[in-house]
Parts: C-alpha cells; sequence; structure tokens
C-alpha cells in the first residue's frame, strides 16, 4: 500500500542518568534527504541513525531532532582555593576599613563566602566508553520505536491518500464513459459537416480530384477520431489502480502517470469537435490536476 511522505512523531526515555526526547518529521522530497540535530560526544549514533532510516524510508525531507540531559545529582562541587583566598582577603579588608571609619559589620557565614560567584563551580562527572556505549546502544533501540511511529503514520496517511486517490479514478473512469457516448453521439454531426464542407467546394467551382478529396476527407477524420486518446486514459486509470495496490515507493511512477494522463485529456480537448466532449475533457484535466496535487504526497 502506498505511504505518504508527510509524518510526524516523538518519544521520551532515559537510561541510568540520562533522560532524552526526540522528534522526527518528514515534508515531501524528490528522494530522501536526511537531517540530524544530535548532540556531541556519542560516537556512532548518528550512522546508527542513517542506517535505520534508509532501511524503512525511500523518500522526503527527513528531519530527526534529539535533546539529551543528565542528572544534576551526578554532578559534583569544585572549591576554587585560590578564588577562596582572594574573597577572604577582600573580606577581611573590609572589615579593616570599616573598623578605621567606627563601623561594627556582621561576620559573613561560609554560606554567604560560598555564594561569591567562582568560589564553588559545578563539574558534570565525564562518562567512561563503557557508559557512552551503553547510552548509544540505549537511543538506538529507543529510537527504533520512535520510527515505527513514524511509519505507522506515514502508513496511516498513505491509506487515506488511496482513498482520494481512489475516488478520483472513479470519477475519472465514470467521465470517460461518458466521453465515449459524446464521441458516437458527434459523428453524425461530423459527418453532415463533412458533407456541407464537400458542398460548398462543388458550389465555389473548386476542381479537386476524387482520389484527393477522398484523402482529405481521411484524414480529417483521423484527426477528429478520439478512440486512442479514451483508450490509453482507460490504460492508465487501471495503471494508476495497480500502482495504488503496490507496495513501496510507487510516488515517482504515479507523477510520471499524472503527466501522461494530463497530455491525453489535452489531445482530447483539442480534438473533441463538440460542446459536450469539451466539457468532459476539462473535466478530466480538473480531477487529474486533483490527483497530481496528492500524488506529491505519495513516497
Amino acid at each position: 500500500m502506498i505511504r505518504s511522505m508527510t509524518a510526524f512523531a516523538s518519544r521520551t526515555g532515559t537510561h541510568g542518568a540520562h533522560g532524552w526526547s526526540w522528534d522526527m518529521r518528514s515534508v515531501n522530497g524528490r528522494g530522501l534527504d536526511l537531517r540530524l540535530r544530535l548532540p556531541d560526544g556519542i560516537e556512532g549514533l548518528e550512522a546508527g541513525l542513517r542506517a535505520a532510516v534508509t532501511h524503512r524510508i525511500d523518500r522526503g525531507n527527513v528531519t530527526i531532532g534529539l535533546r539529551l540531559s543528565r542528572d544534576a545529582s551526578r554532578e559534583e562541587l569544585s572549591l576554587d582555593e585560590a578564588r577562596l583566598d582572594r574573597v577572604l582577603r577582600a573580606l577581611d579588608a573590609v572589615q579593616d576599613r570599616a573598623m578605621t571609619l567606627g563601623i561594627t559589620l556582621g561576620q559573613p557565614s561560609a554560606a554567604d563566602v560560598l555564594s561569591q560567584r567562582g568560589v564553588l563551580a559545578q563539574e558534570d562527572s565525564q562518562p567512561d566508553p563503557a557508559e557512552t556505549e551503553a547510552l548509544r546502544s540505549a537511543l538506538l533501540a529507543d529510537f527504533d520505536l520512535l520510527l515505527s511511529d513514524f511509519c505507522e503514520m506515514r502508513e496511516a496517511e498513505g491509506r487515506a491518500l488511496r482513498t482520494i486517490l481512489s475516488e478520483r479514478l472513479d470519477e475519472i473512469g465514470a467521465l470517460l464513459t461518458e466521453a465515449q457516448d459524446a464521441a458516437e453521439a458527434r459523428l453524425p454531426v461530423a459527418r453532415q459537416a463533412l458533407r456541407d464542407a464537400v458542398a460548398r467546394l462543388g458550389e465555389a467551382g473548386t476542381d479537386m480530384p476524387e482520389d484527393r478529396l477522398a484523402q482529405e476527407l481521411a484524414l480529417l477524420a483521423v484527426k477528429a477520431d478520439v478512440t486512442e486518446e479514451l483508450d490509453r486514459l482507460n490504460a492508465h486509470v487501471d495503471a494508476a489502480r495497480t500502482l495504488l495496490s503496490t507496495k513501496g515507493a510507487v510516488g515517482r511512477k504515479l507523477d510520471f502517470l499524472m503527466q501522461e494522463f494530463n497530455r491525453e485529456a489535452n489531445t482530447l480537448c483539442s480534438k473533441s469537435g463538440s460542446t459536450a466532449l469539451t466539457r468532459i475533457g476539462l473535466d478530466l484535466k480538473t480531477l487529474i490536476d486533483q490527483m497530481r496535487e496528492q500524488v506529491q504526497n505519495v513516497e
């Protein structure tokens, strides 16, 4: 069954002291354009993500974002002793200056000292290689679930697209039946028009050999015949139905088929020779344009 190129999925997860959130989205594209926004420091993660995506997705502009966080309880505190010494000396200088002016200041507490900028710093503990590898494995495992959700949404959108396209094909099929009837109904009118044209030539005294006249009449009849166009349009309808039931990426084939639909509809309009057939041809072009818009979303 066909799949849409438009989808969105998100997930959150944790492993040890790490937490993360994924978001994955895609829009239409001529091929597969994969864009990743990942944190640094997790070797092999990008390659694993690209391999997983290319295995299950053929077309679309796909964007994957990962936000990674670490539990604050794993952070370690460090004391900048040089900075602490400078702060303490500055406090002593303030006390001495206050005493010379006859001012008594309260003694600062340890919390006051530690709150001074630069005295106490927080350092993230660095994971060892084994921890990084475990985190990468956990992220890739969680991404598989995200990718499954993402593909399910593309398939659900594809089912909706298939319904819309099938309805348009039904309408095109009905118009082609009308076109066949209209083409047959115009034959008596076309024959009479040819007779009138020949009569006018005779009245005008135009001297044309009988065999040449027969050739011209035959050529006019061929130019006005729309049987081949209608047959090809019916064949295109059958081909489109087959593609809609085919598994895999068929968007390009459907897009090409829409061009062929449009070509035959244009020819039908140019050879119509009747108001009814022209109207049908224009209705066909409208339906074909609607299909082409939807086909742009098919993978």
